[in-house]
């Protein structure tokens, strides 16, 4: 690459819709210019997740993602290096662990709960985006998913939404919401959030006055 590359940081709570709004994005951009850094990949094994008082694993804490990997991954992509990691399977024995190749890229997402959080990666984004959504709607759409793609009881989607995703998005990511750069509100479609930020990263694609580009971008949130 013959750039600094442009790291933007996508953030929101659980079911917020960040997977499908990165699926979008990835397919509006020309071949080749976005590397997606996800989060979910960099979980600590089981084993070594801190449990709840009732002895039931707690993956909504900064605690359970293996935080200097991804960041040195980050630091990798960004210099120019290709990064191999294995796909996570969201605990899942029946599903295969795939090997996932990231190649470097003029624009690199850092997609997750926790990369406003943590400060090291917060510091190097380019431009802050949080994905918004009310907490019935995001617990409609997790109880769908989990329960269709996961194989979770209801049940257990319930504990894990009451006693641990909803303090979680209170305490580490709800904080960082108003410094997003723009934020998008998902209740029913991101798509006018979507065309903008295509928009803006296309014309990044184009130049390295990124400074001009994002004054441009935050009018239309304004």
């Amino acid at each position: 690459m013959s750039f600094k590359p442009y790291i933007v940081g996508i953030s929101g709570g659980s079911a917020s819709g960040k997977t499908s709004f990165l699926r979008k994005l990835r397919e509006g951009m020309p071949e080749d210019t976005v590397c997606i850094v996800s989060q979910d990949n960099y979980y600590l094994p089981m084993a070594q997740q801190q449990r709840d008082d009732n002895d039931q694993i707690n993956f909504d804490l900064p605690s359970s993602i293996q935080r200097q990997q991804f960041f040195e991954d980050m630091q990798r992509l960004k210099s120019g290096q290709v990064v191999q990691i294995n796909e996570y399977t969201y605990n899942n024995a029946a599903r295969q662990v795939d090997k996932l190749v990231l190649e470097p890229a003029p624009i690199i997402i850092m997609e997750g709960l926790f990369i406003f959080h943590y400060e090291e990666i917060r510091e190097e984004l380019d431009l802050k985006v949080y994905i918004d959504a009310r907490d019935e709607v995001k617990l409609e759409r997790r109880l769908k998913r989990d329960i269709l793609e996961r194989g979770y009881s209801e049940e257990a989607i319930l504990y894990q939404w009451h006693n641990h995703v909803l303090p979680c998005y209170s305490q580490f990511l709800r904080p960082y919401r108003d410094d997003a750069d723009i934020i998008v509100t998902n209740n029913k479609s991101f798509d006018k959030g979507l065309s903008v930020l295509l928009d803006h990263l296309k014309e990044v694609l184009k130049s390295d006055t990124w400074s001009a580009n994002k004054n441009s971008l935050l009018e239309h949130f304004e």
